[in-house]
Formats: C-alpha cells, sequence, structure tokens
C-alpha cells in the first residue's frame, strides 16, 4: 500500500469512525451511561467499600453473579449446584439467579470484586433500561423528545427506587431493547404498522436472543415476559389469518424471515426450558419453596399504592410518608410510576402520533398489567386476575410479588407519553425558484420533538453506518400509509390533511432518489418534476424542541434518589483460604447471606445460606449445633460430611451460640484455634 493509498484509508476511516461517533445510537448509549453514573450516585463513588440500599439481596446478588461466572470458568456442568446449602443439590436455584451476568463474575474474584462488579452492574442495570426503552420508542416511531421521556420514566421510575436492593427487579432492560429488535426486525411500528420492505431477519434473531438472555437474570421478571412474547406471537399468527381470509390469498412471508423466527423461538424455548428445569427440580425436593395464594395475599398492594413513592425517592418521599403508613408492606407497593408520566400519559390518550386504535391498545393493555399487579386486592381476591394465573398456568405459583408487574404499565404508560410528545413540524412555504432547506424534504417521518429535517425514527437501515439525513435514499416502499406533515398535534378523530409532494425527476425506469415518506402517487406521479420543499419556521421550531424538554427534566427530577450506601460487610481474617466443607457461627438471618457473599474467596462448600424456604437438612444441622461443641453435635456434622466449624463470637450475642466459645472440648477429638476474636474449630 503506498502513500496515496494509505491517506485515502485513513480518510475514510476517519469518515466512518466521526459517522459512527454521531450516530444516534452511539450518543444515546452515552447519555444512558452518563445519566445513570448521575442518577444512580453515590453508587460509584466507592465501589469496592459501599454497597446500595443494605447488607441483605445486594451481598446475595453479589454471590450470584460471582457463582455464575466461577462455576461456568471451573465446571460447567456444575453450575446449578453452588457452594452453598451444603448438602443440597440444585442451591443455585433457590432464588433468581442472574446467570445472564455470569460474564462480569468471569473477571476478579473475592469478595471485594464480587461488591466492585455489583455496583457496576447497579449502574449498568439502569443505562441498559434508558438505552432500551428509547430504542422501542424510537422504533415504533416517537420522536427523540418522546423517546427519551419513555426511556428516562422506565429506568428511574419512582416504583423502582424502592427495588434498589433487587438487581433481578431492576435489570428490564433486556426486555424493552428484545422486544424494539423484533419489531424493528419485522418492520413494524406503531405509526406505519407493517412494511415488508423494512423487513430485517438478522434484527429478529437478535431479539430473541436478547429475549433468551433477558430470561436468564430470573424468572421473576422473565416468566412474564416470555409469557408477553407468547401472546404476541399468538395475535401475529392470528392476524395473518384474518389477512389471509379477507384478501382470500395466503400472504407471504419471506422465508428468510420465517427461518429466524423458528430459529429464535426455537432457541428461546430451550433456554426458557433449560432454566427452568432446575427450579421445577427444586419445588420437588422442597415443596414449601412453591408460593402460596396467602403468601401472595401478603404482597399483593391495595390501589392507594400505584400513587405512592418510597422513602427513597427525592422529590415524593416524604410527601407520602403518611400514605406509606397504611401500606402492609411498603418495599413492595410503593408502585409510582411517575406523575409526570401519568399526566403526559393521560394527554397522549387525546393527543398523539399514534392512531386511535393504538392509543386504546396501550392503555387496555396498561390497565390490564395494573389489575395483575394488584395480585389479591384486584376484584376482592384477584380471582379472575393474578390469582388465577397462579392457579392455573405454569410458572406463576412461583412469583410471589405481583407488584412487580408495574414495570409492564411503566412501559405501556412511557409509549402512551411517547406518542403525545412526538409533534409534527410547523413549516412555512418556500419562496418561488429557493433551493430544499435541507437534503431531504421533511416528511411525516421529521423529528417531532428535536433535531433537525430528516431526524426520523430510524428504520431498519439506520445502523449501517448513515450519516445524517438525506446521506441514503429511502427504499423505493419506504414509509408507507404515514400522515403528512402538518403544523401541530392533533386531537383524537380530527382529519388530517393530504399535501402530495413530488419527487425529484428521475429516469424511466428507477426510483426517485428522494421522495416523501408517505408517497401515494401514481408512476406518471413520481416522475413529475419536484416542488421545492417547505422551509421551517426556525424561531417556532426552536421553541417547541425548547418546551418539550420541560417534561423530559420532569421526569428525570423524579427519578432522582435517596438510596442509601451502607459499607459492605468485611470478611473476617479467619474465613480467608476457607477450605470446606465447612458451618459458619452463628447460622440464621441476614447474616447467611454475608457469608454466601465472603464464600466467594475460593468458593468452600459451606452450610451457610438464605433463601425464602429453609431446607430440611439446613435445618437439622442448625439444630444439631446449636449444643456444639458436644459427641453428639460433633458426631453428627462428620456425618453429613462438615469439617470445619467457625464462630464469629462478634455476632453470637443474643443467640443460642453465644457461649459456644466457652464451651469444653476435650476428649471430642477436635482442635479449636483462635484467629482474633473469631474461633475455627476443626473436625
Amino acid at each position: 500500500m503506498d502513500v496515496d493509498q494509505m491517506r485515502v484509508f485513513g480518510r475514510r476511516l476517519a469518515g466512518v469512525s466521526w459517522r459512527v461517533a454521531r450516530h444516534e445510537w452511539t450518543l444515546a448509549a452515552l447519555a444512558a451511561l452518563l445519566l445513570a453514573v448521575v442518577l444512580t450516585w453515590p453508587t460509584l463513588r466507592d465501589p469496592a467499600s459501599t454497597i446500595p440500599q443494605d447488607t441483605g439481596d445486594p451481598t446475595l446478588q453479589a454471590w450470584q453473579v460471582a457463582w455464575g461466572g466461577h462455576a461456568l470458568l471451573t465446571n460447567p456442568l456444575q453450575v446449578w449446584h453452588s457452594n452453598t446449602f451444603y448438602p443440597e443439590p440444585y442451591t443455585y436455584a433457590y432464588s433468581d439467579t442472574l446467570l445472564g451476568y455470569a460474564p462480569f463474575g468471569m473477571i476478579g474474584d473475592g469478595p471485594v470484586a464480587a461488591v466492585i462488579r455489583y455496583n457496576l452492574l447497579y449502574m449498568l442495570t439502569h443505562a441498559l433500561a434508558l438505552f432500551g426503552a428509547y430504542a422501542l420508542a424510537r422504533q415504533v416511531g416517537a420522536g427523540r423528545a418522546g423517546a427519551a421521556v419513555a426511556g428516562v420514566s422506565f429506568a428511574y421510575a419512582p416504583w423502582k427506587l424502592a427495588q434498589a436492593g433487587h438487581l433481578h427487579v431492576l435489570s428490564i432492560g433486556g426486555i424493552a431493547l428484545a422486544l424494539a429488535m423484533l419489531a424493528r426486525g419485522h418492520g413494524w411500528s406503531l405509526r406505519h404498522g407493517h412494511r415488508p420492505d423494512r423487513v430485517r431477519p438478522g434484527w429478529v434473531v437478535a431479539g430473541w436472543a436478547v429475549a433468551a438472555w433477558q430470561v436468564t437474570l430470573g424468572f421473576g421478571i422473565g416468566l412474564p415476559f416470555a409469557y408477553v412474547l407468547g401472546l404476541l406471537c399468538l395475535g401475529a399468527v392470528v392476524t395473518y389469518g384474518v389477512v389471509w381470509l379477507r384478501r382470500r390469498t395466503r400472504p407471504v412471508v419471506p422465508r428468510r424471515l420465517l427461518l429466524a423466527d423458528l430459529a429464535g423461538g426455537v432457541g428461546f424455548a430451550g433456554v426458557t426450558l433449560a432454566m427452568a428445569a432446575p427450579y421445577f427440580e427444586v419445588v420437588a425436593r422442597n415443596p414449601s419453596g412453591r408460593r402460596t395464594v396467602a403468601q401472595i395475599e401478603m404482597f399483593s398492594p391495595p390501589w392507594r399504592g400505584f400513587v405512592t413513592a418510597p422513602p427513597e425517592s427525592w422529590l415524593w418521599g416524604e410527601r407520602h410518608e403518611a400514605a406509606r403508613a397504611t401500606l402492609g408492606f411498603p418495599g413492595e407497593m410503593t408502585l409510582l410510576p411517575g406523575v409526570v408520566l401519568l399526566s403526559l400519559a393521560v394527554a397522549g390518550l387525546f393527543f398523539s402520533a399514534w392512531r386511535l386504535r393504538h392509543r386504546l391498545m396501550l392503555a387496555g393493555a396498561a390497565l390490564v398489567s395494573v389489575a395483575l399487579a394488584a395480585g389479591t386486592t384486584f376484584g376482592g381476591d384477584g380471582d379472575p386476575g393474578y390469582v388465577t394465573l397462579v392457579e392455573h398456568v405454569p410458572g406463576w405459583d412461583g412469583v410471589r410479588t405481583p407488584g412487580r408487574l408495574v414495570l409492564w404499565t411503566t412501559l405501556l404508560l412511557g409509549l402512551l407519553a411517547a406518542g403525545a410528545l412526538t409533534v409534527r413540524e410547523p413549516v412555512r412555504e418556500a419562496a418561488p425558484g429557493a433551493e430544499p432547506a435541507g437534503d431531504q424534504p421533511p416528511g411525516p417521518d421529521a423529528e417531532r420533538g428535536a433535531g433537525p429535517a430528516g431526524d426520523q425514527p430510524p428504520g431498519p437501515d439506520a445502523e449501517r453506518g448513515a450519516g445524517p439525513a438525506g446521506d441514503q435514499p429511502p427504499g423505493p416502499d419506504a414509509e408507507r400509509g404515514s400522515e403528512p406533515a402538518v403544523p401541530a398535534l392533533r386531537p383524537a378523530g380530527a382529519p388530517v390533511p393530504v399535501e402530495a409532494s413530488a419527487p425529484a425527476e428521475t429516469a424511466p425506469g428507477t426510483r426517485p432518489a428522494l421522495r416523501s415518506a408517505a408517497w401515494p402517487g401514481s408512476a406518471v406521479e413520481q416522475e413529475a418534476p419536484r416542488q421545492p420543499a417547505p422551509k421551517r419556521n426556525g424561531g417556532q421550531w426552536r421553541l417547541t424542541r425548547l418546551a418539550l424538554l420541560v417534561p423530559l427534566l420532569l421526569v428525570g427530577v423524579e427519578g432522582i434518589n435517596r438510596t442509601p450506601h451502607v459499607p459492605a460487610p468485611e470478611q473476617p481474617a479467619v474465613l480467608r483460604g476457607l477450605t470446606g466443607p465447612a458451618l459458619v457461627l452463628p447460622s440464621d438471618g441476614i447474616r447467611e447471606l454475608h457469608v454466601m457473599l465472603w464464600s466467594t474467596d475460593g468458593f468452600p462448600k459451606v452450610v451457610n445460606g438464605l433463601a425464602s424456604f429453609t431446607p430440611q437438612s439446613q435445618e437439622r444441622i442448625r439444630a444439631v449445633s446449636m449444643t456444639f461443641p458436644d459427641a453428639t453435635s460433633v458426631a453428627y456434622l462428620r456425618q453429613v460430611g462438615v469439617r470445619t466449624v467457625v464462630l464469629l463470637p462478634g455476632w453470637a450475642a443474643g443467640t443460642p451460640w453465644a457461649d459456644v466459645a466457652a464451651r469444653p472440648v476435650d476428649g471430642l477429638g477436635i482442635s479449636r484455634e483462635i484467629v482474633g476474636e473469631d474461633v475455627i474449630y476443626r473436625l
């Protein structure tokens, strides 16, 4: 390669890099990351020694991510048989596993690395939720401002602040991103319906892959998502049949699209069943692990819970204190999606870019999600409703917290709000003979919330490295069925004026290089000379753009948190390099979760562990250990395989193990060693 060729290559590489750097998706991803750092602060201020919310579930989940990575690196076939709850099998399935985060668990080792890893994931889950909802709103036809509101509200809704200690509940970005990819791959949007020329099988496969990954994060969120995908597939089949009957001819489905859906659907089903199998085994071995209607009733929110914010909300926390006092379990019953979001969604029912039937569908689906999230509160007993699903639909008896379904309410309200904020650009006629204002006249897809002409919701070809609007002509069937530009919002049912704009003059047999996104004209009309594009009313448009920032800022303010960040439990020196099987005393309560975190140092087998139920083997070992050390307890521990017992006297006060350190060990055939303030017994 000579010097000139190198220069040409360098210029091309720089051009491609610049286009990628300023591409909408690159900027959206960077904005999502930056906002996640800000709105989850101070998570990253001291990620090695503090943890959000409390030292309960976050320490469990830090262990889960670490174990997933360790198991896949060392012995993938034993991933479900973790080092905790010894000697029980399938213990990794005692709660939502976060297995999809296992690649993060492959980096670093020990408790400190586990805490850092958890804090990074805590921040990244918020970023992914924002990016996924933004992508979904853009795909269905929203402008940037509307999509941004949908993304921020989905990632930082007030109800999510109560779930700051539940990483598996916060990990919902894959849901919105998978739906966006699937819609994009099928060439479908709310504004334009199905456009066969926009079908992209590759996006379909990617969407199914992301959906499968979402399920690997846990069934508490993944199970409803799987059923939603099933309902969407059923709806597509029914729509196909209706079209077939109406047209009396079978609609053609591209072969590659059909293969992509079959491969993706089968892969998704395979991953789901593979994830479900261990849980069925756990329930078979531990019937107490099955959720009951009484447990569901305990977590079912009253209707006022949907307009009540958690104490972690900076804006609403103190103002809703009295309302929270009336809730039985505030952590699962403060389900406010956001006051601003609710207001925008209501406005979106009357003034919106979406067709009336689509608004009604979104509103109806949101109401259904609220009814299900109410659990046993709906109708007095939840039947019909959530209890019906628990009693008749496979897997639902494993989900005891119906209120978390409010995530679907939030997503649907976000799409309604995005429609309300997707406003059409005001225009004025150009002077005779004037040149067009830009590369492409502002058609119905012109940005309705921000940006220059041609800044339209991205189509399937948007990620091919294209630069600004006008760099690439639209396909021959682009944007059929869309509506022409009008000066402002229109109420539901109002007539839409139609303006035909002619494309550029083209040679016979060729398509116009540039044309309106909705081109209803005949072939003769399409070959007519193009009329000058209308120019924007710049001042009015700038004011509109600035005005659309207000709801975005208000939604962001509702997401400001007061989440406490507490010191992560420090690993005692006696547990460093511990060899198992081991029992750490005292063995009860939240301390079990700390022992699980500390066991990431080498992953020795330990009896300790905490779940929503207690295995019988753990109950027996705990009961016997209350008299430790004596002949009976030592013999039983040896029988079940325990070889080491560690006593943490600083935690034993007020427990049955408070005086273990003072008990004699003479004649028991065991050794005792004091390490700092702690004691280790070797059997």
